[in-house]
């Protein structure tokens, strides 16, 4: 089973798919982690986009394999990949700010707000198979059995 977490930073979907490598054995991939697995980059994509296609054909529900995906960039790669249990995540700009800010040790640099706020309005745009609001608290085993029974 393949998942693509999508969605900008701080809405939950790292936070989420830790906690599925954890209860499900789910292997996870970040951004560019694929760039280990080969010492050219395109031979690297080639590797792990073999490795995306053939867990798209796996149906076997404990074998999971989720890419979790912050950069649009990602996403346009993995357009041609059809099947694939899009989730995305997101939450109100004012909470993504603030677990940002955090992240930061309480400052929020103008120009990384400005960046976030960009980064909101793209996100905005795609959809998912499913799409989970983290704007409230959320527990994150309720959400991955809303993940594994919903898609």
């Amino acid at each position: 089973m393949l998942y693509m977490f999508m969605g900008q930073s701080c809405t939950g979907k790292s936070t989420v798919a830790d906690q599925m490598k954890v209860q499900n054995g789910a292997e996870v991939y970040s951004g560019k982690d694929y760039i280990r697995m080969a010492k050219n980059e395109n031979e690297a994509w080639r590797i792990f986009y073999n490795m995306l296609e053939n867990a798209l054909i796996d149906k076997n529900p404990e074998n999971i394999l989720i890419y979790v995906i912050t950069e649009k960039e990602h996403l346009n790669k993995l357009s041609s990949l059809d099947g694939v249990k899009k989730i995305k995540f997101t939450a109100s700009l004012d909470v993504i700010k603030e677990r940002f800010k955090l992240r930061m040790r309480g400052n929020l640099p103008l120009p990384v707000e400005k960046k976030l706020e960009m980064q909101f309005k793209e996100w905005e745009k795609e959809d998912g198979n499913l799409v989970i609001n983290t704007t409230e608290d959320n527990d994150v085993n309720d959400l991955i059995q809303l993940i594994l029974k919903s898609v």
